[in-house]
């Protein structure tokens, strides 16, 4: 009889859910029956296998559910913006998305000059009636992939390669080591930075910077770059990934990556756009929502490895453990987060200037 019960219940659940569902669908066919122009403003290309084209593969997806026609300036510099702006704005575009951190005055300007035009501004900071700031807790990623590192390495010295010393790149640094040092509390994470997002010369300068002062056999990266990854297959270091996933372009050493799905986030945002019911905030989305996930895999990968990474992922998931919980040293042995206390949001958006135990940046060596 109880086992009747909870079949009628998930039944007329079920229903629930698909009149819900319903609704919503036909109230978003009537603001997608005509084709909304949107313009996107890019620092890399989109088929730089990297994060412009991870962008690029969001907004598709996205226009192909809500009948969007996309207009994509490419590896834009950003005293570009004003007059690309202006033209966005003659095409009648109704959206402008920017996908980088360098843009964030410009677009902040433009989201004045233009109070009707809605605008989304990926790792920017601020909102606005019409402006929107977002970012995905992609350290939760970070965390991951740096136990795929320190179960891999049989060094115990990891490379990375890193952008800038900004809160974002930091915080990423952070999370990986401690992932890594989590299962194997001996390995070290030696930094290398290169000054640029994109620069290939920079990458390779600063890679083969970390090949020939340490003993690397794991190297992960935080560029838009993917010389990390060249250099690590012909040398045949095992390497992670960001952004996307290529592993199909480095069959010998690509572990995993940690990689964006924008497309969960840009399908709802900017269907609230196109029903009068956007609001202006800062997003900063976890595992929970898709934005963030991990590349599958590879079979570098032990099953036992995997299992683990299973595990925790579950425990992210739940909303019960986050990376970042006490007690947590920094590289000079000083307390940072107590036992029982975790960093707000704010102190690892803005305030992350340190670097936890267990790593090592170039400039101190």
């Amino acid at each position: 009889m109880k086992k009747i019960f909870v079949v009628a219940g998930i039944i007329i659940i079920a229903i629930i859910i698909g009149i819900f569902v319903i609704n919503i669908y036909e109230a978003d066919t009537e603001v997608t029956k005509e084709t909304t122009k949107i313009g996107v403003i890019l620092n890399g290309s989109i088929d730089d296998r990297s994060w412009s084209q991870s962008h690029y593969e969001g907004l598709e997806a996205t226009a192909e559910e809500l009948n969007l026609s996309i207009i994509y300036k490419e590896n834009v510099v950003p005293e570009e913006i004003p007059d690309i702006i202006d033209e966005f704005v003659k095409s009648d575009c109704k959206v402008i998305v920017a996908n980088s951190f360098e843009f964030g005055e410009y677009i902040n300007d433009a989201a004045k000059e233009y109070p009707e035009i809605y605008f989304l501004h990926a790792t920017g900071v601020g909102e606005d009636k019409n402006l929107s700031t977002y970012f995905g807790r992609i350290y939760q990623i970070r965390y991951l992939s740096g136990i795929v590192a320190g179960l891999q390495t049989e060094t115990n010295e990891i490379g990375y390669v890193a952008a800038f010393p900004i809160s974002e790149v930091n915080r990423g640094i952070n999370a990986f080591t401690l992932g890594v040092r989590s299962v194997n509390p001996d390995a070290m994470v030696y930094v290398s930075w290169t000054n640029s997002w994109n620069d290939d010369d920079a990458t390779a300068e600063a890679t083969h910077r970390l090949l020939d002062n340490h003993n690397i056999d794991v190297l992960a990266m935080h560029t838009d770059s993917l010389m990390a990854l060249e250099i690590a297959e012909q040398e045949r270091i095992m390497s992670i990934g960001y952004n996307l996933d290529n592993s199909q372009d480095y069959p010998n050493t690509y572990l995993t990556a940690a990689v964006w799905d924008w497309d969960n986030f840009y399908t709802p945002v900017i269907l609230k756009c196109l029903q009068g019911k956007f609001v202006g905030k800062h997003y900063w989305e976890g595992v929970e929502t898709g934005m963030v996930s991990l590349a599958p895999l590879t079979d570098k990968v032990s099953k036992e490895t995997e299992a683990i990474i299973n595990r925790e992922m579950e425990k992210i998931s739940s909303g019960t453990y986050d990376v970042f919980y006490g007690p947590i040293y920094d590289n000079e042995g000083n307390l940072r987060i107590e036992e029982g206390e975790c960093m707000t949001d704010n102190a690892m958006l803005n305030e992350f200037d340190w670097y936890v135990e267990g790593v090592v940046s170039d400039e101190e060596n």
